[in-house]
């Protein structure tokens, strides 16, 4: 709900605007990589209710497969956002997401594994299970645990500027152990570095932040993306930030969502140069 002030304690608030849609951390990072023709799975759980199906027929409907998909008899997770400019206020009920389970089997079909915010023990069986069998994995730990013991056996870790400082105490990117690093900054844009230690800014586009739901989750895919096609963590963390830059200027995490050709030609546009094979 897009609103102009927050209410104040009994108060009520008329919202200027009001959106339902799907949503979920790494849901929302892989409708952008399916979209973009990448093959992929999902592991999570919904409840048998309406949003549950909404769920699986979206998935469905972009080619993600859904074999790792549990259906339960608890309600679907929801979440009521309420938005004003770039500050952003969220109550969560995780439901069916208590209820997920790691599929190893499942897990080893993939050369990639995305984790977002999860307790701390699926964290470490799904990075040491990836470790043991040569499957890179990104974690965006959100406001998770971040379980030290682990933290170098991440191939990329994924933070906000906030979640780093709070976690390292600044934002010297030599503090984290993980192999590859992205931060992203207040503002936009963000720092990245890479295996080898080299340090990289990219810089953030300007635009109308009509709502920020989702914006850190569309920069993975960008990074996701770029990664598995071969390139440079800097070049891969750029097109991340051309997909935060389209889904600031929407309303809802998955409503700037646009086939690789136009997300190509927006970054042309910014003169942004990224080394995209020709489709």
């Amino acid at each position: 709900m897009l609103v102009d002030h927050f209410p104040e304690f009994h108060e009520k608030v008329n919202a200027g605007e009001a959106f339902f849609g799907l949503g979920g951390a790494a849901a929302n990072t892989i409708s952008w990589l399916a979209t973009f023709g990448l093959r992929t799975g999902y592991i999570g759980a919904v409840g048998r209710d309406e949003i549950g199906g909404a769920h699986l027929a979206y998935f469905r409907k972009l080619g993600v497969d859904t074999g790792g998909i549990k259906v339960v008899d608890v309600p679907s997770g929801v979440a009521v956002a309420m938005v004003h400019g770039e500050d952003k206020r969220i109550v969560k009920y995780p439901g069916a997401n208590l209820m997920k389970e790691v599929d190893p089997g499942y897990i080893s079909r993939a050369r990639h594994v995305h984790l977002s915010s999860n307790p701390h023990a699926i964290i470490e069986r799904v990075v040491n299970f990836a470790n043991e069998r040569g499957i890179t994995v990104s974690l965006d730990i959100g406001e998770a645990e971040l379980p030290g013991e682990i933290e170098e056996r991440v191939d990329y870790l994924m933070m906000n500027e906030d979640e780093y400082r709070r976690k390292f105490g600044s934002l010297d990117l030599s503090l984290s152990r993980a192999r590859n690093l992205v931060v992203t900054l207040n503002g936009g844009g963000a720092l990245v570095r890479d295996e080898n230690g080299n340090v990289h800014e990219i810089r953030g586009l300007s635009a109308r932040v009509v709502d920020s739901t989702g914006a850190g989750d569309s920069f993975d895919a960008g990074v996701i993306y770029g990664i598995l096609n071969g390139w440079s963590l800097e070049d891969a963390a750029r097109l991340g930030m051309v997909l935060a830059y389209l889904t600031v200027q929407k309303v809802g995490a998955r409503s700037a969502i646009v086939p690789l050709e136009k997300a190509m030609e927006v970054a042309r546009e910014n003169g942004i140069e990224l080394p995209f094979k020709e489709l």
